[in-house]
């Protein structure tokens, strides 16, 4: 059963794959700038691969544990449109979410994550919108806290990502948990970690711009022109002018 799904989900995928030029496939290799030498793509786009897993998951009967099994082979794949659906087919099972899910995919991360498009969309569309629910609250906070502390930069990014949707589903933060985040994240020196700092800060300016801009005039000595920018592009054009100004 687990192996004929995962061969339905691949043949579907590339039945409906567009035909890409190879500067077509160039670009998205640039954009994603995987860091697994082996990098695949068909080129869906990410509702076509939802409805993919979609139609498999409707065409067999499957236990959590057996969608469990597929989810990590298709994690472990080169080509990223079968991790998606991967993640995606496994979302169907969410009923069934709890703690262990959270270390499933942690443990994923830490093994298989090779680019900041599986860790944003794992994200946005499947961990942050469960433990954004009331009922998983501290379930949230020491995921978060506990991923911020990890050695493995997609899993440090994924806890500001998982922040930052926690954010947009309840609009409004925890200013004392966001700038715990910010501080604990400024020692380290990667390009991703500073643009998910940026986007975290700007999801909060949405909600309480004051607080935000405060934040960037009085640390901005402190903070690289990277992280500045980000933050500082949903607020007023005088006020990001002030925050951006040398």
């Amino acid at each position: 059963m687990i192996e004929e799904i995962i061969d339905e989900i691949k043949k579907l995928l590339k039945k409906k794959a567009p035909e890409l030029t190879s500067d077509q496939r160039d670009r998205i290799c640039k954009i994603i700038n995987s860091n697994n030498p082996n990098f695949k793509t068909h080129g869906l786009k990410i509702k076509e691969i939802e409805g993919v897993a979609k139609v498999i998951f409707n065409q067999y009967e499957c236990s959590y544990e057996e969608a469990i099994e597929i989810f990590k082979a298709l994690f472990q794949s080169d080509v990223q449109d079968e991790i998606f659906a991967g993640i995606f087919f496994l979302n169907h099972f969410k009923k069934y979410f709890g703690e262990g899910t959270i270390e499933l995919f942690r443990g994923q991360y830490a093994q298989y994550c090779h680019d900041w498009a599986i860790c944003d969309s794992t994200c946005i569309r499947v961990i942050g919108p469960f433990l954004g629910k009331k009922v998983n609250e501290e379930l949230a906070k020491k995921t978060i806290i506990e991923w911020s502390a990890s050695e493995n930069m997609w899993i440090r990014r994924a806890s500001m990502v998982i922040l930052l949707k926690i954010i947009m589903l309840k609009k409004n933060f925890d200013e004392i948990l966001v700038f715990e985040i910010v501080e604990k994240m400024l020692k380290y020196p990667e390009d991703y970690i500073h643009k998910a700092l940026g986007w975290l800060l700007k999801t909060c300016s949405k909600y309480d711009p004051v607080s935000i801009f405060n934040y960037l005039m009085e640390n901005k000595k402190r903070l690289n022109r990277l992280i500045l920018r980000y933050a500082s592009e949903k607020l007023p054009k005088e006020k990001r002018a002030l925050i951006l100004q040398k």
